[in-house]
């Protein structure tokens, strides 16, 4: 079957406004990069000549400045999910401006299958080959691409012809049956293929191909700061003594890492670790120190949902495919972060975080507990599931006017229940096997910044009768006195009492 050769423009005029779009990738990668803009654009146009457009747009994660941004600084959001990271569209959602569900990463495309958004109209897909039955070679990023093009009434694709036709072989395309027919996913090691290299879709859905030739735009990360490198190097001392204790195998257990600066540092000094073996990962997400690791032969595989990596090292990747082939392999992310398979693999989860308080709980998504900043993403699916689950963060931010260490978190993402390990630059409070009020002195003497140890102290000994001591009066004295005074250092509980 022969397909049409699209404009960008002309596939955008076929959407229409109201319409719920699926896009391929997580992260940037397998991110389409030419209709999204283009739907931006018609937005612009039917909103100065006063008639309504906006769109629903559902993703595997995050997104790229080419969708999220483009569409959010068009005002052509009605609703959004289940992730995102650009500006443009974190001022939307904070305005009001866009519905956004901000969901478990694991759970979106069975959601989609169940009906619970409703239909979906169109798909568009990043492809790096396209035959005419159908048949499709995804992208660097997999995302939830098999349930929306399953699921589309109509199909876009993007050919892009940067991508190389090696990447033929590292998807592994697996939809799992809907209950009550769902059975076990087949994944007893992170290197196990259980799936197709491909992805096939019906070719009388497929509207158009719009020819695109980039790479996937990944902003590099800063390099590691003094207190990143620090969290990095406390994380591996953990890691290292639960080995040497005989708590984790010796074979060691694949890895799983969250997506940023920390995280990248994390997986640095995993590499320079002389103590820890060699190990796979089975993650959502790679980043460019992974990439090294593989070279390095420290991880010698990794499961993921996206290579997310900067456009030097995509070029460094495509330049060695032969070597890459058969250590990198891409699922859907209801895969990528299935939590049967995470518990079964045993799992060690590293993520990061905005705040702890003092009993374990984490907020890893409102900034004071009300503005959004990019949302929970995978982090749920594997701190839940995980062998042991690891937070980090620095203790410190905007020069010490925010303690990272608070009372109670302004927002609630993980509770106590799943937070084994807390992590910052001064050091490592393992909240296993402790009460509350012991998990708050491990906290506040091993993870909170020394300028702020005492009014820690102080709260605690405010806290009323019970096992859990909170003063529900005084609890978010430090978030008040930032908003009211610009320092946590200036919280007053006398203030509540």
């Amino acid at each position: 079957m022969a397909f049409n050769i699209l404009t960008a423009r002309e596939a955008a005029e076929m959407i229409e406004n109201g319409a719920t779009v699926g896009l391929s990738g997580f992260t940037a990668p397998g991110t389409p990069k030419a209709i999204t803009e283009a739907i931006a654009e018609k937005a612009v146009r039917e909103h100065e000549a006063g008639r309504p457009f906006k769109i629903n747009l559902f993703s595997g994660a995050s997104t790229s400045d080419h969708a999220d941004g483009a569409l959010a600084r068009a005002n052509a959001y009605n609703m959004r999910a289940p992730y995102q990271n650009v500006p443009d569209l974190r001022k939307r959602i904070n305005a009001h401006d866009c519905h956004y569900f901000d969901r478990h990463l694991s759970e979106m495309a069975q959601e989609v299958r169940y009906g619970y958004y409703g239909p979906v109209d169109y798909a568009i897909l990043e492809v790096a080959s396209v035959e005419p039955d159908g048949t499709l070679v995804l992208g660097c990023g997999l995302g939830n691409a098999p349930t929306y093009a399953k699921l589309a009434k109509k199909i876009f694709l993007e050919l892009n012809e940067k991508l190389p036709a090696q990447l033929y072989g590292m998807h592994d395309v697996y939809l799992p049956d809907d209950p009550p027919y769902r059975r076990e996913i087949p994944i007893f090691k992170a290197s196990d293929r259980i799936g197709s290299p491909v992805l096939k879709v019906d070719p009388a859905k497929i509207v158009g191909i719009v020819k695109t030739n980039s790479y996937d735009c990944v902003k590099p990360f800063s390099a590691p700061d003094e207190v990143s490198t620090q969290i990095g190097k406390n994380v591996v001392r953990f890691l290292v003594s639960e080995y040497k204790s005989g708590r984790l195998p010796k074979e060691f257990l694949p890895l799983q890492s969250g997506v940023g600066n920390v995280a990248n540092a994390v997986l640095y000094d995993l590499g320079e670790s002389k103590e820890l073996p060699n190990f796979m990962m089975y993650t959502e997400v790679i980043q460019d120190a992974v990439l090294e690791l593989i070279q390095k032969g420290k991880c010698t595989f990794a499961s993921t949902c996206s290579m997310t990596f900067t456009d030097q090292t995509e070029e460094r990747l495509f330049s060695d495919m032969k070597f890459f082939h058969d250590k990198i392999l891409m699922r859907p992310a209801e895969i990528s972060n299935n939590p049967e398979v995470i518990r079964r693999l045993g799992v060690i989860a590293m993520n990061t975080a905005l705040e702890a308080d003092l009993f374990g709980s984490v907020n890893s998504t409102h900034v004071l507990g009300t503005r959004m900043m990019n949302g929970i993403g995978g982090s749920g699916d594997f701190t839940r599931n995980a062998y042991i689950s690891i937070f980090s963060c620095p203790s410190i931010t905007k020069g010490g006017a925010i303690s990272n260490i608070v009372p109670m978190v302004a927002h609630p993402d993980h509770s106590e229940h799943s937070v084994d390990i807390l992590v910052t630059d001064q050091g490592i409070a393992d909240l296993r096997h402790k009460d509350p009020v012991e998990r708050a002195h491990e906290i506040i003497n091993n993870c909170a910044h020394p300028d702020y140890r005492p009014l820690l102290r102080e709260y605690l000994e405010l806290g009323i009768a019970g096992q859990t001591p909170h003063n529900l009066k005084a609890c978010f004295a430090f978030h008040n006195a930032f908003n009211e005074t610009g320092d946590m250092k200036n919280a007053d509980y006398g203030k509540y009492l």
